[in-house]
């Protein structure tokens, strides 16, 4: 084996996933579900409020995370057209919707 050469795919993680701490909605903030892709990075999002928002990934976390449908998203609404527009500032991971659910978050 030559020195310094790691056998496998250097992208895949091999170690379990470690536990981070959870980012809830401060004040202002809601929970979402994408709903469609409407873009490169609009997506339009169903919030816990009861509104559909159509919501940019700022570009400052545009290469930090990859958002498909279904998806659970954090949505800080726009302060000019806070029923129609929003920002995706966080994507939940499948063990952050579970703790979600507990904390009765979401439903």
């Amino acid at each position: 084996m030559i020195a310094g050469y790691r056998r496998g795919n250097p992208r895949k993680r091999n170690g379990p996933e470690v536990e981070h701490e959870l980012k809830r909605p401060a004040n202002g903030e809601v929970v979402g579900k994408v709903v469609k892709i409407a873009g490169a990075t609009k997506f339009l999002v169903d919030c816990n409020d009861g509104k559909q928002r159509l919501c940019v990934i700022p570009g400052r976390f545009r290469r930090r995370f990859w958002i498909r449908e279904n998806d659970v998203v954090l949505v800080k609404p726009w302060t000019v057209q806070s029923d129609e527009r929003g920002d995706i500032i966080w994507r939940y991971s499948l063990q952050d919707i579970g703790r979600l659910r507990d904390m009765k978050i979401i439903s």
